[in-house]
């Protein structure tokens, strides 16, 4: 497997995980909404912020159905993929203001002419929205361009991928498959983590995980298991308008999940040596262990016997394991109570 650059970030094995956060219509067709979600995107620690270009005349007709009728000002699906609609002017401004703040844009085009808009306006990979995975013709267009191809596998069975990933292969360009299941919100029986480590083996690239379920858990679970792409869609508040909204996570969990997502990164990339650690803790050991007392007085020349022994901290004398090598021996000193035994206490053995 392969790594491979996105604009100026490697994905791929031994580099952290490409963290996405997809506004998707969450901007509910406002262009100062959508800049507020890259500031916000950016502030959340993320590395790239993705948004859907929706070109209505070029991608839907009048009849096309809601998947849920939520819009009380849109009288059909395809008034609201209008009132979506960002200008080219405005898409470049978007790219700008990412760029500004440090992130990689990124948009899914769901039409040739949507890609022609978006590859003028300059992106660093496309990413494939699942309903259009089986596309042949865009995906054709999309892969003219010659850079990276991210796929998402929500409504793809395994040929259909089969076949976007050999076209991607077949055009000689960088390719991740991302887990994806289109629920919204995704339950946790759904989220199908298993599906990381099986497309790793059968595509040979780079993975990701996009959610849906509206928490940061899954993507913790999915950094453990070593994906190189994470993506969630960001709501900027739970009592934000639009579709999206149940399955977003909002701003302030954005940047929780971030720093939970490095934190399991150092923690893979820092192997443990168990006894090198444990050689690092003697200072502790001598604080918390328990060492060999004895419970009262002794006179020299007694013949210890379990019921003269106590265990007690700190551990700096006789250790508590080391009890049966004790047990017979002979004082050669008086000793006090609660005394810490130690070899000068004991009578040489014979």
């Amino acid at each position: 497997m392969q790594s491979f650059s996105v604009g100026a970030r490697m994905v791929g094995p031994g580099h952290p995980a490409l963290v996405i956060g997809e506004v998707a219509q969450s901007h509910d067709g406002s262009l100062g909404a959508a800049h507020a979600f890259v500031d916000a995107i950016a502030a959340a620690g993320a590395d790239a912020v993705k948004f859907q270009t929706h070109i209505a005349a070029a991608e839907s007709t009048p009849g096309e159905p809601w998947r849920v009728k939520f819009s009380p000002q849109d009288a059909t699906r395809y008034d609201y993929w209008k009132r979506m609609e960002f200008t080219p002017e405005q898409w470049a401004g978007l790219a700008a203001h990412a760029a500004d703040r440090g992130l990689l844009f990124l948009s899914s085009p769901f039409s040739a002419e949507a890609a022609e808009l978006l590859e003028r306006v300059g992106v660093p990979a496309w990413k494939v929205a699942s309903g259009e995975v089986g596309n042949a013709p865009l995906l054709e267009r999309l892969l003219a361009t010659g850079i990276p191809v991210l796929v998402s596998s929500g409504m793809s069975p395994l040929a259909e991928l089969d076949a976007a990933a050999a076209a991607v292969r077949g055009a000689g360009l960088p390719l991740a498959v991302f887990q994806c299941t289109s629920a919204y919100p995704c339950p946790p029986e759904r989220v199908g983590l298993n599906l990381l480590q099986e497309f790793r083996e059968r595509y040979d690239c780079p993975v990701g995980l996009s959610d849906h379920s509206g928490t940061i858990y899954p993507a913790l679970a999915a950094a453990a298991l070593g994906a190189n792409l994470v993506e969630v869609h960001v709501a900027l508040s739970r009592e934000m308008f639009g579709p999206d909204v149940a399955a977003s996570v909002t701003t302030a969990e954005l940047k929780q999940m971030v720093e939970g997502i490095r934190f399991t990164e150092r923690m893979i990339g820092s192997p443990v040596e168990k006894d090198a650690a444990a050689e690092e803790t003697r200072p502790l050991r001598q604080l918390f262990t328990k060492s060999l007392v004895v419970r009262r007085d002794l006179p020299a020349g007694t013949v210890l016997a379990r019921e003269h022994l106590a265990f007690k901290k700190p551990g700096t004398g006789i250790p508590a394991a080391e009890i049966d090598g004790v047990l017979g021996r002979r004082l050669r000193v008086h000793v006090h109570a609660d005394d810490l035994l130690s070899s000068a206490h004991l009578e040489a053995q014979p």
